[in-house]
């Protein structure tokens, strides 16, 4: 977490435009008006930055949703975060500046949103550390549900694709192995692995690493890696696979 208090210490200010990056202006107290490069050509260290900001940002727009911070979210945002002491204070400034904010939460949605356009899974990444978040307390509130297919709308995942996301997450969805690989009971054999193997593919870590997600996240990414496996282990048992 570094990075985050370069960028607030005005370092790395300009390296981030628009929503995302007025966004930790204001945080520091300095403008920032203008991206150094376009979002389509943004570097990874960008790209990075603003994954980062925009969990902060959109984490805090759905606190404010919901209308309360509970103790456990803050600790949800500190392991996702692994937020060091000596920078709890920088989140909590863009995270205050952001609930703030009279702008609803779209604007940062769509920002990173054209920023990861080519590479999907890590948009899906994002949207897990907001599940997680949003469940750390115990309690999944409909404000915060509803909040969450929202941002997964301006993501460009359908009711299907949102379903599988939310299905590794909550409740009794969970229980559902199918529902979590993101296919019918009546599948056939190879049409589950072959889901299995996609998921496997495009939400391993180093993939997502390498395609932009902060190192940061990595155990939010290795915790869905084991989800899906134990969703494919399930259904071998069930149907007798190899």
């Amino acid at each position: 977490m570094a990075l985050l208090g370069k960028i607030i210490g005005g370092i790395g200010g300009f390296v981030v435009g628009g929503p995302l990056g007025a966004l930790v202006g204001a945080a520091a107290g300095h403008a920032v008006d203008r991206l150094r490069g376009s979002d389509e050509d943004a570097s990874d260290a960008t790209r990075q930055t603003a994954f980062t900001i925009a969990v902060i940002a959109l984490g805090a727009k759905m606190a404010k949703a919901d209308g309360q911070v509970t103790p456990d979210e803050v600790q949800a945002f500190r392991q996702i975060l692994d937020v060091p002491e000596e920078e709890l204070k920088n989140v909590g400034r863009v995270f205050d500046v952001a609930r703030k904010d009279a702008r609803g939460f779209e604007p940062y949605a769509k920002q990173v949103a054209k920023m990861f356009a080519d590479r999907p899974a890590v948009l899906e990444e994002l949207l897990d550390a907001l599940f997680h978040i949003a469940k750390a307390d115990r309690i999944m509130h409909p404000q915060e549900e509803e909040f969450l297919e929202e941002v997964a709308k301006i993501f460009g995942f359908d009711k299907a694709k949102f379903s599988r996301i939310r299905a590794g997450h909550l409740g009794a969805d969970a229980s559902d192995p199918y529902a979590i690989l993101g296919v019918p009971h009546n599948a056939d054999d190879d049409t589950v692995r072959a889901a299995w193997r996609t998921l496997i593919k495009e939400n391993h870590p180093d993939r997502l690493i390498a395609d932009g997600m902060p190192q940061d996240f990595i155990d939010v990414a290795t915790a869905k890696m084991a989800t899906i496996n134990d969703a494919w282990s399930e259904i071998q048992k069930q149907r007798v696979l190899k």
